[in-house]
């Protein structure tokens, strides 16, 4: 960042993030390459600053649609990354003009996931078919509910000591070792524990796991800079963040123990949120300066409509959230929200954020409705159904996205996309879409 940053407003914050976006450091392709770049950014960036573009932006997911195409599978796909990136390379080469994307890999690092022996999810050739399209999260408590004083009292000892063991079993030997809070002076006793044998042999699987997503990452290395250098603006420079109510509800006490905690320790459930919180702030902010993030987007779990009231949302969902939305407003990082499910009865509360500072990614809430109350402060983006998109013909396509360009479009403020990402949708429904857009999102 330059010298004056601290000096600037957030919107004069943003605003630089947004040219940051706009200059790329790549050297593109061709003139042509250059300039499709840049309306393509200035579209977004007119959508999320509430104005009017040349015509509503249009994004989506392209999920298993370029594995199809290629004849593999999702399972080649995470334990032969170069095959993933070859069959996206071939998709793009073939229909990124036609599609207005750059489309790019969603893998996971299966080999490093196998060595650790990672416990939170299921996936191709670890718990699933080789046939199946994606990966599943195991739910489960992975924080007991006598312990959140620890978690509270040091987070870092109980994610290494605690937390990191139970999700990895290879990582096992970690509870051994002592907290790093009690080596003072006498460095050997609090080291010890590195002589066993099992700790030696964790550490080896480490370096191993390491060694495999270094792999990954010299095949992905430039791949998506490699899109902005043939005219399309990606999300390579975003990060994600979560809601600390979602934090604890997804992996740490998974969806029943948060529930039964709402009604029989919530002060300590709220206090450990506040912990958390302050880390996820720091964390995010320094990570948002490493990479010169210009958005972050918290995908939020369990705040919809139904999974708890209104109430249980004021009390022990949105002030923490609302808390991260804030700090990294203040940075000028755009803040996209998907809320998925249904966010219907959360619409007034969740209006509390300057003009243009937040984007709302509906997955199903009623976008009439988030337009009325939203669309004079945020962007709103979604809804467009996965089920549609993979089952649906291109004329049932056109036709719901025509009726929400029309209904939420007005005035700008309004990026077509999918509520969710569909594993395989038609080729020809994803075109339909993007004829919509071009059809009847212009602004004249």
């Amino acid at each position: 960042m330059n010298a004056d940053w601290s000096s600037l407003t957030s919107e004069q914050k943003k605003q630089r993030r947004f040219e940051a976006w706009l200059n790329p450091p790549v050297e593109f392709v061709s003139p042509e390459a250059e300039r499709s770049y840049k309306v393509r950014a200035q579209r977004f960036i007119d959508a999320y600053n509430l104005q009017k573009p040349d015509r509503v932006p249009v994004t989506f997911r392209v999920g298993n649609l370029p594995l199809e195409l290629a004849g593999i599978n999702y399972k080649t796909s995470i334990y032969d990354h170069q095959a993933a990136v070859a069959a996206f390379d071939r998709f793009n080469s073939l229909y990124s003009e036609e599609l207005d994307l750059f489309a790019i890999p969603n893998t996971i690092p299966a080999k490093a996931f196998d060595i650790l022996d990672y416990r939170l999810y299921r996936y191709p050739g670890h718990g699933l078919g080789d046939n199946n399209p994606g990966f599943q999260f195991v739910e489960g408590e992975y924080m007991m509910a006598d312990e959140y004083d620890d978690l509270i009292r040091d987070p870092s000892d109980f994610w290494l000591r605690t937390y990191l063991p139970r999700i990895f079993h290879s990582l096992s030997p970690l509870n051994r070792l002592n907290p790093l809070t009690s080596i003072v002076e006498i460095v050997s006793v609090g080291l010890s524990p590195l002589a066993d044998a099992g700790t030696r042999s964790m550490l080896k699987k480490v370096i191993e796991a390491g060694e495999e997503i270094e792999k990954e990452r010299e095949i992905d290395a430039g791949y998506a800079l490699k899109g902005a250098a043939r005219g399309f603006p990606g999300g390579g420079m975003g990060i994600f963040c979560k809601a600390p109510f979602d934090v604890i509800g997804d992996t740490l006490r998974g969806t029943t123990g948060v529930m039964k905690d709402m009604y029989r320790q919530p002060e300590k459930l709220k206090k450990a949120m506040d912990v958390i919180t302050d880390v996820m702030i720091a964390n995010t902010l320094r990570q948002a300066r490493s990479l010169a993030a210009y958005f972050a987007t918290f995908p939020l779990h369990k705040g919809a409509d139904g999974w708890m009231s209104q109430k249980q949302f004021e009390t022990f969902y949105w002030p923490t959230l609302k808390k991260v939305i804030d700090a990294l407003i203040a940075e000028g990082i755009l803040v996209i929200c998907f809320a998925e499910g249904k966010f219907e009865s959360r619409l007034p509360l969740i209006n509390e954020f300057p003009r243009g500072a937040v984007c709302w990614w509906f997955d199903q809430t009623d976008m009439v409705k988030a337009k009325k109350i939203l669309g004079n402060n945020c962007c709103i983006q979604g809804n467009v159904p996965s089920s549609l998109l993979q089952t649906g013909t291109p004329g049932d396509v056109e036709k719901y996205c025509r009726k929400l360009i029309e209904e939420c479009g007005e005035d700008g403020g309004f990026i077509l996309s999918p509520g969710a990402t569909p594993d395989y949708p038609k080729l020809d429904n994803l075109r339909a879409m993007v004829a919509a857009a071009r059809e009847y999102g212009t602004y004249r």
